[in-house]
């Protein structure tokens, strides 16, 4: 019977190179993950609750990227948002104001532009 010696034939195996959580996380921000699910709860074949998960993993370039900026308008995020919000709310009352003068529906006076001047409304009061 021979004997068969395997000390030395055995080669490591290579796999894939080891990469670290920064290395990692940098790759998963660089190119985006969506992670996606849905949970239905139903009884006797009526739905009664359905909720669908949708996860976008990535970076606010990459997010820009794919069409996703919502961050930017709103107002509860985005300081730039807010004040744009308020001075297209501030532009609409004056056009609302400006349109019930003209009609003569309402007589109110018109506000006075001057810092520190009173208007004739407050004077009165």
């Amino acid at each position: 019977m021979a004997e068969l010696d395997f000390r030395g034939a055995a080669q490591p195996v290579a796999g894939p190179p080891a990469a670290n959580l920064a290395d990692i996380l940098e790759r998963v921000l660089d190119k985006g993950i969506v992670i996606a699910g849905d949970i239905k709860i139903d009884l006797l074949d009526i739905e009664l609750l359905t909720i669908r998960l949708r996860l976008f993993v990535a970076s606010v370039d990459t997010a820009k990227k794919a069409g996703i900026d919502w961050w930017e308008t709103d107002p509860a995020l985005s300081s730039r948002a807010a004040h744009d919000a308020l001075r297209e709310e501030n532009d609409e009352l004056r056009r609302r104001l400006e349109a019930a003068q003209g009609t003569g529906e309402d007589e109110a006076p018109r506000a006075v532009d001057t810092p520190g001047a009173d208007s004739a409304a407050t004077q009165g009061k």
